[in-house]
């Protein structure tokens, strides 16, 4: 059972794990050396639970405890109760939903555990925003798809800003992190037909892409916010493919494209 201290001290060092939340470089040293993640909502702290990740702390407005007690009675972490203003003095913003929690981190899938039985996986290329990493994956959880590959330099599933995004869909959802180099060949060589949304003249229609891929494993590629994906691993994909658009729109976000996508090719699984 958690034991509860009310906190009214912003600078109280038990409040470690939650300072400065919107500090991307600090909060990478921080979970990175400290082993953990931040959910933030009860629905994400409830899932994160669930799925089996084990609670360092919890930080409350006094509002939620009744809603998570379940949660608290099961976990030995601290819970710190305070005010949202105090909570805003300790993360750097407004904690609307006064709801926050470190769990330890821990590794969940591998290559091999994403692609085992698999009929449809995203795979994402330098994707560095985590809200787009978040959206992509609530998206392909949403609508069926099996798992996530991530090159090494795509954002963290487990930062804060994609696990709220994805509302906890990473706790759930398959992925694991793959290899730049050769990983695209090795999907191939597993059986993945590879497409990639691209912008380019000379790439198939998305409707076109759902006839030619009826009953083939799916890969799907996205690549990152600004200029797309690398050439080399365009060069490594069996289709590109790409949105029609209209009304002088040259583009949508990678994430509602992925998710278009996700729609799409997922009616031919």
């Amino acid at each position: 059972m958690a034991e509860f201290f009310d906190i009214d001290d912003a600078s109280d060092p038990r409040l470690a794990d939650y300072v400065h939340l919107r500090d991307a470089s600090l909060r990478r040293r921080i979970e990175t050396t400290g082993g953990l993640f931040i959910a933030e909502g009860e629905k994400v702290i409830r899932r994160a639970a669930e799925a089996g990740f084990q609670a360092k702390s919890f930080l409350l407005a006094p509002r939620w405890i009744q809603g998570l007690r379940d949660i608290l009675d099961a976990s030995a972490a601290p819970c710190f109760v305070m005010s949202e203003a105090t909570a805003e003095q300790v993360t750097g913003f407004h904690v609307h939903r006064g709801a926050l929690a470190s769990f330890h981190r821990r590794a969940v899938w591998t290559v091999d555990d994403v692609v085992r039985g698999a009929t449809r996986i995203v795979v994402l290329e330098d994707i560095v925003d985590h809200t787009n990493v978040g959206a992509i994956m609530r998206s392909a959880a949403a609508l069926g798809w099996d798992g996530v590959l991530l090159a090494p330099r795509a954002a963290d599933p487990l930062y804060r800003r994609a696990i709220k995004t994805s509302m906890g869909a990473v706790f759930s959802l398959p992925w694991a992190r793959l290899d730049w180099d050769d990983g695209l060949d090795d999907l191939r060589r597993r059986g993945f037909t590879t497409v990639a949304l691209a912008l380019r003249d000379d790439a198939v229609p998305l409707d076109d892409v759902v006839t030619q891929s009826a009953g083939r494993r799916i890969a799907l590629l996205a690549g990152t916010e600004g200029s797309g994906l690398s050439q080399h691993w365009l060069e490594r994909a069996d289709i590109v493919a790409r949105i029609p658009m209209a009304r002088g729109i040259d583009s949508l976000n990678v994430a509602a494209a992925t998710a278009i996508a996700c729609y799409a090719l997922g009616a031919t699984s």
